[in-house]
């Protein structure tokens, strides 16, 4: 499984980048996965979308 983390890209970055400014999810190792959101919450919800937390167990 792969971890997902928010991340923001500003403008002088996403220029350089050649992509829009906002909110995306990327790996670990810096690949964009999704986006752009228009907030660090929507994109949570993404990656949540994605890849669900684990269930707890019931005891």
């Amino acid at each position: 499984m792969q971890i997902l983390s928010p991340r923001h890209v500003k403008t002088d970055e996403a220029l350089r980048l050649g992509v829009e400014s906002g909110w995306y999810a990327i790996k670990v190792s810096g690949t964009f996965v999704s986006g752009p959101h228009d907030s660090e919450g929507e994109c949570r919800r993404k990656i949540d979308e994605i890849h669900p937390p684990p269930a707890k167990k019931k005891r």
